[in-house]
């Protein structure tokens, strides 16, 4: 199973090499996004009690984070592809673990997530963000971005897997969108009001964001690590369960 997860992880890595065209959502967007969001919000540093001066601060992981879900996108657009030509066909009639069909796919989703971190990171530090945290700061954004990228590809191939098709792009991007901008990602919780408070009091990203956000902002503490990490396991196995449950209505 491992020679077949790697081997599958390996495709991914050749067919990006091959049409690079595809890194630009995931690495053009969220340089996007931090130079766009970071203008246009930068005011809410002014806030009193606002935990950073710099609104990069603020802003860089939100966008690493947004590179790595794209990432997880790709892999069920990949899968969508496969479907559609036929190879993943194939796949399923060669003796291979059925698991690692699955799995290959998101080893080349956590792997291609390391790229908006690689480039994201360098734009905010010619901006003035620092990671005050230290190496722990880093290894908790370099967590949740791998995670972020587990999540999206298993949202992403379970509605592909009964889509059968790429035409449920569309519906993956709405999801991964939904989930990242009812969040914190732009302003903190506590200037929100309405419906909007509520539904990222109760987003899992909130609580993955937080996790990655706090070595920007400060020292890390395991008051604000402990709910990312459990908001990436429990997500981890529903979405595990919905991707199975789709990959098992390929299986003839």
């Amino acid at each position: 199973m491992t020679a077949v997860v790697r081997q599958l992880a390996w495709r991914g890595v050749i067919g990006l090499v091959r049409v690079p065209v595809t890194v630009i959502p995931v690495v053009v967007m969220p340089v996007f996004f931090t130079l766009a969001f970071s203008g246009a919000f930068s005011a809410i540093t002014d806030i009193p009690g606002f935990p950073t001066g710099n609104i990069l601060d603020w802003m860089v992981p939100f966008a690493v984070l947004q590179g790595a879900a794209f990432a997880g996108f790709g892999a069920a657009f990949g899968a969508g592809r496969d479907l559609e030509n036929g190879f993943f066909d194939r796949l399923l009639t060669a003796p291979v673990a059925r698991p690692a069909l699955v799995v290959g796919p998101l080893v080349f989703t956590m792997l291609r997530s390391l790229l908006p971190l690689a480039i994201v990171l360098p734009v905010g530090y010619l901006g003035g963000a620092r990671i005050h945290g230290g190496l722990a700061g880093f290894v908790m954004l370099l967590v949740a971005t791998l995670g972020v990228a587990v999540l999206a590809g298993l949202w992403g191939l379970g509605v592909v897997y009964r889509a059968r098709s790429q035409r449920a792009g569309a519906l993956v991007q709405a999801g991964i969108f939904v989930a990242m901008f009812l969040s914190v990602g732009q302003v903190p919780l506590e200037v929100m009001t309405g419906w909007l408070h509520w539904v990222a009091a109760r987003n899992p990203f909130t609580y993955v964001l937080t996790m990655a956000r706090q070595g920007f902002l400060g020292e890390v503490t395991w008051h604000d690590t402990w709910p990312g990490l459990v908001a990436l396991a429990v997500s981890a196995v529903l979405l595990g369960w919905f991707a199975q449950r789709g990959f098992r209505r390929l299986v003839p």
